[in-house]
């Protein structure tokens, strides 16, 4: 049977999550805006649903099950979709780099003459 681990949407992002309106294919979903919880085991993620609705910490609108595997899946209304972390673009530092000017190198015979 497969485990899931469960990621828990920060409270601030549940209220805007609760408000926006239902869009259809992968929800795009935001490390920042979670906290990783505990692994439970269940056959899908409606029996995880299951076991956990009981519980003194149910699965709550907005939260994330994800399988070994990395695959995601998000709690919403209408029960439970795909979803993708999202992750922050990586700068490299370049991009606030002055352009270079001037006129490239141009190599003949083995020197090199500035063009």
């Amino acid at each position: 049977m497969p485990f899931y681990r469960l990621y828990r949407m920060k409270e601030h992002a549940r209220q805007q999550f609760r408000w926006a309106p239902h869009a259809s294919g992968a929800t795009a979903v935001k490390p920042r805006d979670f906290e990783e919880g505990e692994e439970i085991e269940a056959s899908g993620p409606y029996a995880a649903w299951a076991a956990l609705k009981d519980s003194p910490r149910p699965l709550r609108v907005g939260d994330v099950l994800a399988t070994s595997d990395g695959e995601l899946c998000i709690y919403k209304y209408v029960g439970f979709e795909e979803a993708r972390w999202v992750l922050p673009e990586v700068k490299s530092g370049l991009e606030t780099a002055p352009v270079a000017v001037g006129s490239p190198l141009k190599e003949s015979s083995g020197a090199v003459e500035v063009g």
